[in-house]
């Protein structure tokens, strides 16, 4: 649709009255909001009769003010109480449990199984300090490396002449 003199006239008349760019693209039927926008800088129409929001409070209400926080106290020293025994109850942890999808954060992601076929898992219990195994896991997959032994230098003249030969 193109922009007759009659639906320029209807444009103007909305722009003036405060309605959004969106209303009267409504209103006008066949245009997008944009074009609205792009015909009322064309015609230089900047000024509204009244604001398309609705007028806000300029003066907020004011603040509660802040408690003031006690002077600080010196701490009363007690005399030690003996400390009761606690009972640590630990979550019994299925090893193979978790798949790729339940697989969270801090659980040790040692796999179990083979890949490619059914039943593969990780371990799933709760990660070690260090690294992304648990700690029985962390033992078999960082071990300490081994010191080389020094091979008696006949070994190595043989090992180095085979290239020769």
């Amino acid at each position: 649709m193109g922009w007759t003199e009659e639906r320029v006239s209807m444009l103007k008349r909305l722009w003036l009255e405060g309605q959004s760019a969106s209303q009267i693209a409504k209103q006008l039927g066949g245009v997008t909001r944009n074009a609205v926008i792009g015909k009322v800088h064309r015609l230089g129409l900047s000024g509204r009769a009244s604001p398309s929001q609705p007028a806000r409070p300029l003066l907020k209400a004011p603040r509660a003010a802040r408690p003031v926080a006690p002077a600080p106290v010196a701490p009363v020293r007690r005399a030690p109480q003996p400390m009761m025994a606690v009972a640590v109850y630990s979550r019994e942890e299925n090893i193979g449990s978790a798949t790729v999808l339940t697989l969270g954060a801090h659980m040790c992601k040692w796999p179990i199984g083979d890949p490619a076929k059914d039943g593969f898992s990780f371990c799933g219990r709760r990660m070690g300090e260090d690294g992304p195994y648990c700690s029985e896991h962390a033992q078999l997959a960082y071990q300490p490396q081994q010191k080389k032994t020094k091979r008696p230098a006949d070994v190595d003249l043989a090992r180095s002449l085979r290239r020769y030969i």
